[in-house]
């Protein structure tokens, strides 16, 4: 037997995941949007006008703000992987834009931690009955790197869901109602946060995000293993 017939032999099939993280896709994909959705419904001071008034919001309804923090958990871990795995569904049909929308959407969720640190910091103050003025002024006093964190993601998160969903719709996976109102509800969020103040609204917005990315879980579904991911390289038998 030749040496290239030995190495061929000692070759074993590599087991096969593929269709294990095509459903873990599907499942994960609109989780961190809809989290988002109810964290913006719940927030208790989303229309509180200044510091001081935002940690009396916060006091008088700790429990809201605690769920703020566990949604906002479930949303940092699963946002990045979400759009991701978008971005494997729309690459093929539009790279650059699909290129683009993770460039920004990928940096501004990483982002996302150091605002929830302020809303740690205001529930530690309400569970520890901290002076009010005093969390306030903590709470007002930002470091630089807050405000490019917070900069980084406004624009990462409302202008990347925007060309993650041309690219949705470029794509011939993804039906094009569930790619406008990819489009359509960043846009509407940053109406609802800036200018209205209106969290059902913001809950709409973000929950149509959340319905356009079921929209592409059910075109990961549909996909077959080899649509989804190259197949797994045999494993030489011979290697440690």
């Amino acid at each position: 037997m030749s040496a290239h017939a030995a190495d061929a032999a000692r070759l074993a099939p590599a087991r096969d995941l593929r269709s294990k993280t095509r459903w873990l896709a599907a499942l994960v994909i609109p989780i961190g949007p809809a989290a988002v959705a109810l964290l913006r419904f719940v927030l208790p001071y989303f229309t509180a006008p200044d510091s001081k008034a935002i940690v009396k919001s916060v006091v008088t309804k700790p429990d809201s703000q605690s769920a703020v923090l566990w949604l906002g958990l479930l949303a940092m871990l699963t946002l990045i992987p979400g759009v991701i795995w978008v971005g494997r569904v729309t690459r093929h049909a539009a790279p650059r834009l699909t290129a683009a929308a993770l460039l920004l959407l990928v940096p501004g969720y990483i982002s996302l931690s150091g605002l929830l640190a302020g809303d740690l910091l205001l529930w530690i103050g309400a569970e520890q009955g901290v002076d009010q003025n005093v969390v306030a002024a903590m709470y007002e006093t930002a470091h630089p790197t807050t405000y490019i964190a917070m900069g980084i993601f406004v624009l990462g998160h409302v202008v990347g869901t925007i060309l993650l969903g041309l690219a949705m719709w470029r794509s011939s996976r993804v039906p094009r109602w569930a790619a406008v109102i990819t489009v359509v509800s960043q846009p509407l969020h940053f109406a609802a946060a800036f200018f209205i103040g209106s969290p059902p609204l913001d809950l709409v917005a973000w929950g149509l995000n959340a319905a356009g990315f079921a929209a592409v879980s059910a075109a990961v579904i549909r996909m077959s293993d080899d649509q989804w991911d190259l197949p797994p390289a045999p494993v030489n038998e011979a290697t440690p």
